[in-house]
């Protein structure tokens, strides 16, 4: 099996950064329409209506499948034998990491459908900071695992 997903890796590799660029396009994106959605759309408004299919077409064409995929192509490299030291302390941090970027996800997810049900409670300025979210987790991750500074 080891044999296998060394045969496969770069192939996996290529498609776990795909994977994490769409996921997190979609991640910036979200929380931009929030603000807008919040500041600028009237409840059942034409405009609300647009934001509210844009919020969902986002959330279910890209950043679902983005974030399966990447889970799925980042476990087949964990599983790939000699890929990563678990001795070090970097491959934690990006673990710990890429389960807080999951989190938001769902924390997004939550969000889109208090839209969805013209629920929502937050302000424009609770999104644009939860927007800075994925860029320091981004940052923390690809720091882990580029520089290996742990």
């Amino acid at each position: 099996m080891g044999g296998f997903l060394l045969d496969w890796y770069f192939w996996v590799k290529a498609l776990h950064i795909i994977s994490v660029i769409s996921w997190m396009a979609g991640m910036f994106y979200l929380p931009r329409l929030f603000v807008y959605h919040a500041e600028r759309a009237e409840v059942g408004s034409e405009m609300s209506e647009t934001f509210k299919i844009m919020e969902r077409k986002l959330m279910r064409a890209i950043i679902n499948p983005a974030m399966t995929a990447t889970w799925i192509f980042g476990l087949i490299m964990v599983f790939t034998p000699g890929i990563i030291d678990w001795s070090q302390i970097w491959p934690w941090v990006k673990a710990a990491s890429v389960l807080l970027m999951s989190g938001f996800h769902g924390w997004l997810s939550v969000r889109r459908k208090e839209f969805e049900r013209d629920e929502n409670t937050r302000s424009g300025r609770t999104y644009r900071l939860a927007n800075e979210v994925p860029t320091v987790l981004m940052l923390v991750i690809v720091i882990s695992v580029i520089v290996k500074p742990f």
